[in-house]
């Protein structure tokens, strides 16, 4: 079987070497460290090491302003340059007049219509259930893609179950804010259970979107632990991943990589392949546009 991990990071650029204001630097992080022996930045944003390929990806599209979630995610699930369609950078939700050809080109959707196995590995609580059941769809491009598509949103059972991963990777937030009674497990064992997922799948997604939140609102309280949460789960991830499956790790904007700020930044996407087509990848990218197709490809 041919099986693909997309993991999508939320709001990571490939920003400037500053121990002040890029987190990268001023704290380290041993994804970059321990796979490449180099911190990325834009002096310094291609690495290469043992198949596994790191480079900046254009989040700009060709449009003023700053990139935005919206647009960007539209343009890398399904396939567009979604803010020129559009006249404007647009987010954090898909603009009314891009759900038509979401519904028809996201990725879950395309891969369907090769008859191949897709899975969504973000479980969702009650609440979020409630809300889409209330007939309220201001969602993101990836719930929305799956609505349409009708690929199956995993809840608390298939998290229990070691079937899916929360969005904070290790179940802390749904122990602490939302008050399940689950374990909070190490990030290791959410990257081994995502691996596994994936081998079982022709399409896998994992989304993380604490990334951008850590920008955004600096979770002062959190930092540390989220940042080192995301950083040891993609060490294990890169680090563990079985040589027959195919690893695109993408943002659709910066903005975690520039703690000056708490705008997004015009900054490279950070983009990481690894795995069985690493290298075609690497090839194949160039703006978030081409990364659906660029995955398609693997499995026609």
């Amino acid at each position: 079987m041919e099986s693909t991990l997309l993991i999508f990071l939320d709001g990571i650029g490939i920003g400037a070497e500053d121990c002040e204001f890029n987190p990268f630097f001023k704290y380290g992080f041993k994804t970059f460290e321990n796979i490449f022996n180099l911190i990325p930045s834009t002096a310094n944003s291609f690495f290469k090491k043992n198949n596994i390929y790191l480079w900046g990806t254009d989040a700009n599209l060709g449009i003023e302003g700053l990139p935005q979630s919206g647009t960007g995610q539209t343009s890398i699930f399904a396939g567009i340059n979604a803010p020129r369609k559009i006249g404007q950078h647009f987010g954090p939700y898909p603009y009314s007049t891009l759900l038509p050809t979401l519904k028809q080109k996201n990725i879950f959707q395309e891969f369907l219509n090769l008859d191949k196995k897709v899975f969504f590995a973000n479980a969702y609580p009650k609440i979020f259930f409630d809300y889409v059941n209330s007939g309220r769809r201001r969602l993101s491009v990836t719930s929305l893609s799956c609505l349409y598509s009708g690929v199956k949103l995993q809840s608390v059972t298939a998290l229990r179950k070691g079937k899916a991963l929360s969005a904070e990777i290790d179940n802390s937030r749904w122990v602490k804010k939302l008050g399940y009674n689950l374990p909070i497990i190490k990030p290791q064992t959410a990257a081994k259970r995502l691996i596994k997922i994936a081998s079982e799948n022709n399409f896998t997604l994992f989304e993380y979107f604490l990334s951008d939140h850590l920008g955004h609102w600096r979770e002062k309280e959190y930092f540390n632990r989220i940042f080192k949460t995301l950083d040891v789960f993609l060490v294990e991830i890169l680090t563990k991943l079985p040589k027959e499956i195919t690893l695109l790790i993408c943002s659709d904007h910066g903005n975690l990589e520039d703690l000056s700020t708490k705008m997004h930044t015009r900054n490279p996407a950070l983009t990481i392949s690894a795995g069985k087509y690493s290298q075609k990848l690497y090839e194949s990218i160039q703006s978030l546009d081409q990364i659906k197709d660029t995955i398609l490809r693997l499995h026609q």
